[in-house]
């Protein structure tokens, strides 16, 4: 009996906020065979209809995991587990990062990114901005660094 190999990547949302990034983050994760992680407290229901709108008829295709905290998502991490926090506070380009099939990205809330805490606790990685500015807008955020990710996985 083969073993089942682990989807590409898995997209973590850390206490998000907006129901239209969550559901165009759901979307990416469709399109490209991603899990989708969330950690509470959300901003938002899941029923709401701003996220519906956004996720359209993609959900069906999401593997979809709801957490209680922070806590209760690192007890479902295997001991390997690779976890890459995306901050504009970090040094290292995502292009640098060498990710592998599995890998989980982690992305903070939309108002404020994650907690200094947790960010110092992980490799943490960065998307450029050369034009300046805060950050990008998480939905953008998660698609960038997902796609090159999977760039780097597959070779595409």
């Amino acid at each position: 009996m083969s073993e089942v190999p682990p989807p590409l990547l898995r997209a973590v949302l850390f206490e998000p906020e907006k129901a239209g990034n969550v559901g165009n983050v759901a979307r990416t994760c469709a399109v490209l065979g991603a899990e989708l992680h969330l950690i509470r407290p959300f901003g938002f229901h899941l029923h709401d209809r701003e996220f519906r709108r956004a996720v359209m008829d993609y959900l069906q295709g999401v593997e979809l995991h709801e957490h209680a905290s922070w806590t209760a998502f690192q007890g479902t991490l295997a001991p390997d587990a690779r976890v890459w926090a995306f901050s504009t506070h970090a040094q290292t380009l995502h292009t640098r990062a060498g990710f592998v099939r599995g890998d989980y990205l982690l992305f903070g809330p939309e108002s404020r990114g994650l907690p200094t805490w947790l960010r110092g606790a992980l490799p943490a990685l960065k998307l450029p901005q050369p034009g300046g500015g805060r950050s990008l807008n998480l939905s953008v955020a998660v698609g960038v660094a997902a796609f090159e990710a999977g760039r780097q996985i597959e070779g595409w």
